[in-house]
């Protein structure tokens, strides 16, 4: 006769806790998981330095059980420096033209532009000359009485 194992419901847990299908249990990752869940009731009890401490290091245990993905993720980090640049590079393009189409825009508006050649400028007005505008003098004025 033969025997077959049954699982019982610690093995179950087990298995579920680890995340895989063999016995091991993986201790670095409950203590993550945990260290992370008291950070939470910390900050939840208003203790933030003692949640900040507990989630640092919580985080560093999940990044200690996940160090291929880390090393994937730094690998991939430049290209998304690139990315970034050049999003800020066309940001910066795009405040350039609209800065130039604001300054167009005000000298325009402010009658020293070019574009208003239906009006013409004021002319600054000149002063009157000795001879011109003083006209005859009056008779009353010029007879004495």
């Amino acid at each position: 006769m033969g025997s077959v194992p049954m699982l019982t419901a610690v093995d179950r847990s087990r298995k579920v806790l680890a995340g895989r299908n063999d016995d091991e249990l993986s201790w670095v990752k409950v203590a993550a998981g945990g260290t992370l869940i008291a950070s939470g009731i910390l900050l939840l009890a208003g203790q933030r330095r003692a949640a900040l401490a507990a989630a640092a290091s919580g985080t560093a245990l999940a990044l200690v059980d996940q160090q291929d993905t880390l090393r994937a993720l730094w690998n991939q980090i430049p290209g998304y420096i690139d990315q970034a640049q050049t999003m800020i590079r066309k940001a910066q393009d795009a405040v350039s033209d609209v800065a130039v189409k604001r300054e167009s825009l005000r000298s325009v508006l402010s009658g020293k532009g070019e574009a208003r050649p239906s009006q013409p400028e004021p002319k600054a007005a000149e002063p009157a000359k000795p001879d011109e505008g003083a006209g005859p003098i009056p008779a009353k004025a010029a007879a004495p009485a």
